[in-house]
């Protein structure tokens, strides 16, 4: 079905947090996230969210999509060209931040609206086949007194069954890190994979010592330990710790991608679909990650990002997260440590509008 966009709708919500957030580098107190759905004249809607980190950048974020709404309105959902058209009219102002995070969020829902009028699930609609990916609960175990970590980690692993968790550190004195490390790895086993992430908290030689001291400690992988673009300075620790390293959640395009791959900045990538260009971005950052050999895991949006890592030909973890679920009709289901793709037309996801309007930005 040839669909026509009739109109672009955002709504600004502030979704409650079943765990919030603590990392080393703040605190979420709750989901800050800007609704959008495409309508076209054919009567399909297609739908996503993007995640604008804090309440006061909600409506500048939502005029952000009214402004670009006005520059595809009546085109036809062809991702592509929509993507390609927006990023034009983007030159001269540059497409990072939120112009960034709007396009994305706008090809996401685009795509959703061109899956729904093929009547499949958007992994067929992009040549794949609905299966289950493999993921880590990534719900729980921030930053807090390490002897309370054991028990959460526990009711995460049985939140779905998981066989990998992820542990943030980063904390001011490393001797607390270890006895969160510790304690966790206790408690689920050598089994249960552990990812740990340091969101961006440490110098290079910080992060050297404390990597080499957690080599010992049977973790799967470390995340993001400095600034996340300092490649040069990623590739030095990468080169010096035994864990591998992962970064990519901050990678704003492919030409950032590619740069880090040259740096050798990591074992491990994990993209953000808004971030990294919404699905049209993150097929291109696939194809990246596939000519280099490249182990690719996703950045939150596990609805958006379970079709695409079925697609992706190196596809390694999904990060589980449920930042969406309070406002979902149906949040995602997780069995045996995987999330399972909904076998319906488009991505899969509607909002319960009742918590919409509950939730929803006065």
């Amino acid at each position: 079905m040839k669909l026509t966009i009739k109109n672009i709708r955002a709504r600004a919500v502030q979704a409650p947090l079943k765990r919030p957030p603590r990392s080393a580098s703040g605190e979420i107190p709750n989901a800050a996230l800007v609704l959008i759905d495409i309508e076209t004249n054919e009567g399909v809607t297609g739908s996503s969210y993007v995640f604008a980190f804090m309440r006061s950048m909600l409506k500048p974020t939502v005029a952000m999509v009214e402004a670009m709404a006005e520059m595809i309105n009546g085109d036809a959902v062809v991702p592509f060209e929509i993507e390609a058209k927006l990023r034009k009219r983007m030159t001269l102002q540059d497409s990072h931040g939120i112009a960034g995070q709007v396009i994305a969020g706008i090809d996401m829902a685009a795509w959703d609206a061109f899956a729904k009028g093929l009547g499949v699930p958007l992994v067929r609609a992009l040549g794949g086949e609905v299966r289950p990916v493999r993921a880590y609960n990534s719900c729980g175990l921030w930053i807090k007194d390490p002897a309370l970590l054991a028990d959460e980690a526990s009711q995460l692993l049985a939140e779905g069954n998981h066989g990998a968790l992820k542990l943030r550190i980063g904390r001011p004195n490393f001797k607390d890190d270890l006895a969160a490390v510790r304690n966790v790895k206790k408690r689920i086993g050598d089994d249960i994979l552990l990812m740990t992430d340091f969101n961006q908290s440490l110098t290079v030689n910080e992060a050297v010592y404390r990597g080499r001291a957690l080599d010992d400690e049977g973790l799967y992988w470390i995340e993001e330990p400095v600034r996340h673009d300092n490649y040069a300075g990623c590739a030095k620790i990468a080169a010096e710790v035994k864990t591998p390293i992962q970064i990519g959640e901050n990678l704003l395009n492919t030409f950032e991608f590619q740069k880090a791959i040259d740096a050798k900045a990591a074992e491990y990538y994990m993209p953000d679909v808004q971030r990294i260009g919404g699905v049209t971005g993150w097929l291109r950052a696939a194809a990246l990650a596939h000519a280099h050999n490249l182990d690719m895991s996703s950045h939150l949006f596990p609805e958006f990002s379970a079709h695409l890592l079925a697609v992706t030909p190196t596809c390694h973890f999904l990060e589980y997260m449920d930042w969406a679920n309070s406002i979902l009709q149906q949040p995602f289901e997780v069995k045996n440590g995987q999330v399972v793709i909904p076998d319906v037309p488009g991505v899969g996801m509607t909002w319960n509008e009742d918590a919409v309007k509950k939730y929803l930005l006065a």
